[in-house]
């Protein structure tokens, strides 16, 4: 089949293109904006998808598209769906969710599990390079234990404890009070009262804000935050795992808290998700040209 192979990575913030030939050179790329409908409204979505798309394009005809894309299931959505035509009616598309490209983008195995954590978390098992089975991603009020969001918490837990306490404060809760912009006065009271304020004040989700700080100090209570977070992410995947590589994927497991759940999976083998259009790309190709289709070589 003649013609490019086109991934897609869609997400909340950004909305990434990526062509490749059969021999699997780069023949473009494209980026614009969030394209995520749930969160940035579907016409807006759409219209950022058109532009990224058309600049990996440039012209070129389409083989085989796959986008992955998070918020996928509001295309069930008629009315969602139909901003999107002008874009699907131009690539006819396979729409796969995000979980799907992570695991691509990572090994060329069609089976395996597929573990992430960003400011969620979730693992999901893949059979023939589809997602047929997921653990946890219940969201910031039910779950996404070991997550931005949930390490997050756990380190302003952790400061209104010391707080509290009157004692002296450790180098963790000092980096929150600092990152939430409270400086430590002579009564504790203070600070306590502002940051509960604050962190009710604003949309739960910013409480991933402060998850860079816990792998970066050196304290006891970050150690067993990080600990904590790593065994539920591990336990996640080994709920959903058969058989195959374990990918992870996320910002989360990019730190020591990644480190740490490798350990845990000892004797498995345990691979890092790459950028999502390679994985999408990885997959349109298979589409395009066949089983023996080359993966990106990005």
């Amino acid at each position: 089949m003649t013609g490019v192979a086109l991934g897609v990575d869609i997400g909340g913030s950004t909305t990434r293109a990526l062509a490749v030939d059969a021999t699997g050179a780069v023949v473009g790329r494209g980026v614009a904006g969030g394209g995520n409908p749930n969160t940035n409204g579907p016409a807006a979505a759409a219209g950022q998808l058109l532009t990224a798309v058309n600049a990996a394009l440039s012209g070129s005809e389409v083989a085989a598209c796959v986008i992955g894309m998070a918020g996928s299931s509001a295309l069930l959505d008629p009315a969602v769906a139909a901003e999107f035509d002008v874009v699907f009616d131009l690539l006819h598309p396979r729409v796969v969710t995000d979980a799907e490209v992570a695991f691509a983008s990572g090994t060329s195995s069609a089976v395996g599990t597929v573990l992430i954590s960003g400011t969620g978390s979730i693992a999901g098992r893949i059979t023939g390079r589809e997602l047929v089975a997921t653990y946890g991603g219940f969201g910031w009020l039910l779950g996404d234990e070991g997550s931005a969001f949930w390490i997050g918490r756990e380190a302003v837990r952790f400061t209104l404890y010391a707080l509290q306490s009157g004692k002296p404060l450790s180098p963790l809760a000092e980096a929150v009070l600092a990152a939430a912009g409270l400086p430590l006065t002579g009564d504790p009271r203070i600070p306590f009262g502002r940051l509960i304020r604050q962190v009710n004040r604003e949309e739960p989700i910013r409480l991933a804000r402060f998850a860079p700080l816990v792998p970066s100090v050196d304290d006891p209570a970050a150690q067993d935050i990080v600990s904590r977070a790593a065994g539920a992410l591990a336990s996640q995947a080994l709920a959903v795992h058969d058989s195959g590589p374990v990918v992870l994927a996320g910002a989360v497991l990019q730190t020591v808290v990644g480190a740490r759940v490798r350990e845990l999976l000892l004797g498995h083998e345990v691979v890092d998700a790459k950028d999502g259009t390679v994985g999408a790309a990885w997959l349109a190709s298979l589409d395009a040209f066949g089983n023996n289709a080359v993966r990106p070589q990005v």
